[in-house]
């Protein structure tokens, strides 16, 4: 993750957000669709992230990365509906992973650093990355199409629906 105000990040960064969050899915998913459409019934789960439905500031490479993975999986899902195989995306809010220590940080990299570690450990901004799975597994074998993880994650989405400039 790239962690900045938009006028110090590089194209490269963009670039390199969406080699990881953007190709890499679409490349896994060209290579199992085949075998997939051979035995009916499969299921592709693409975890993205509450940030590709919320736009981040200062995580413009990921975020927009993130909103293009999106995409990719709901229009997978509706084409491959047609093959019975369901894709499954799932979106979950920030997870207390420790990934600040796995950030790159651009301009004040003091401010910067602060306002994600925050965010990352705090209840109210991040969730425990254990319940994930479970519910991921509870999605796919229910085949729901979306999966917004925790309260938080489905309200921001819901609000910036509404409310896309805010």
């Amino acid at each position: 993750m790239q962690v900045g105000p938009q006028e110090v990040m590089t194209t490269k960064e963009y670039e390199d957000a969406m080699n990881i969050h953007f190709w890499a899915p679409l490349w896994t998913m060209k290579a199992c669709i085949p075998h997939f459409r051979q035995n009916k019934g499969e299921k592709i789960v693409n975890i993205t992230s509450i940030g590709g439905k919320v736009a981040v500031p200062h995580m413009l490479p990921y975020s927009a990365s993130k909103f293009a993975f999106i995409g990719l999986s709901e229009g997978m899902q509706s084409e491959l509906q047609q093959d019975n195989i369901d894709v499954i995306t799932a979106a979950p809010y920030l997870m207390n992973t420790g990934s600040p220590r796995n950030i790159t940080v651009r301009g004040d990299h003091e401010k910067e650093y602060a306002w994600f570690s925050l965010g990352d450990s705090t209840p109210l901004t991040s969730i425990n990355a254990e319940r994930a799975p479970g519910q991921i597994i509870e999605a796919a074998r229910n085949g729901d199409a979306e999966l917004v993880i925790s309260v938080q994650a489905q309200l921001a989405a819901k609000f910036y629906a509404l409310f896309p400039g805010l």
